[in-house]
């Protein structure tokens, strides 16, 4: 198993990259609030692309279950922080979709629930939370150099060199209608209203928050998804993505050629 975890000394561990990943840098950022199809568009990107696919979504949302699991206080921002340097949130790059794993099992829709959503932004505006992953995030990009990552602060603060940077947006009520119709896809009973409610708090809380806001990202491709499909969008930075890394070749090329 290839997997980055939030050990007790140091957050930052290097691991070996996987199999058939491309040699080069290549960084891409997809940022975004909840419900604009980041994590779905990340992994298809990655897929056609050959690249790394980071969800540092789930790790939070993984901080946040292990929060409810140990009975921390959601706004005890220290506790939580030592809670993650005695136990483990990790990446498993060899799984399929990239799972993140708690103390080494995959929590599964755990990760998903009514509980965690009603304090993952909590969670995740801790900055001694957010040092910590954030510090994960970014070893993983030293060893997983063609890598595509999904959140909030990715283009903004974790990556703000990024070689591409896009910024998914919907409004509120496509955002509930998707979450809601994945959830009821998977058997929960869920109404749209209260949905609804809890994305509009999610966002204020994302926004407000002084560590790692969601912003757009200067200079990032804002793409509006209300109207297009998931194919759509991911079709879009595909295409983008790839003149980025025709115009990387030409500029190493003339770059060999003038060292030559």
């Amino acid at each position: 198993m290839k997997a980055m975890s939030v050990p007790s000394d140091d957050p930052v561990e290097s691991f070996q990259e996987p199999d058939g990943v491309l040699s080069g840098r290549l960084i891409v950022t997809i940022d975004g609030p909840a419900g604009t199809g980041k994590s779905s568009v990340a992994r298809q990107v990655a897929a056609r692309l050959g690249l790394t696919v980071l969800d540092t979504g789930s790790m939070y949302r993984a901080a946040a279950l292990l929060t409810l699991r140990l009975g921390i206080d959601p706004t005890d921002g220290r506790r939580i922080a030592e809670a993650l340097g005695t136990h483990r949130i990790e990446m498993d790059f060899d799984a399929e979709s990239a799972n993140v794993l708690l103390d080494g099992s995959d929590p599964g829709e755990e990760i998903r629930g009514n509980q965690v959503e009603s304090i993952v932004s909590i969670v995740a505006a801790h900055p001694e939370v957010r040092d910590r992953l954030v510090a994960v995030q970014r070893a993983v990009a030293s060893s997983h150099s063609k890598l595509v990552t999904e959140g909030r602060d990715q283009g903004s603060v974790v990556f703000p060199d990024a070689d591409a940077r896009f910024f998914l947006t919907a409004s509120g009520q496509v955002r509930a209608t998707r979450r809601v119709e994945q959830l009821r896809a998977k058997g929960r009973d869920v109404d749209l209203e209260s949905v609804l409610r809890g994305i509009d708090a999610r966002d204020r809380l994302d926004a407000g928050r002084a560590d790692g806001p969601l912003v757009r990202p200067e200079g990032a491709i804002v793409i509006d998804t209300d109207h297009l499909q998931l194919v759509e969008v991911v079709g879009r930075i595909v295409e983008i993505v790839q003149i980025v890394q025709i115009v990387q070749n030409v500029e190493a090329d003339r770059s060999a050629g003038g060292e030559a």
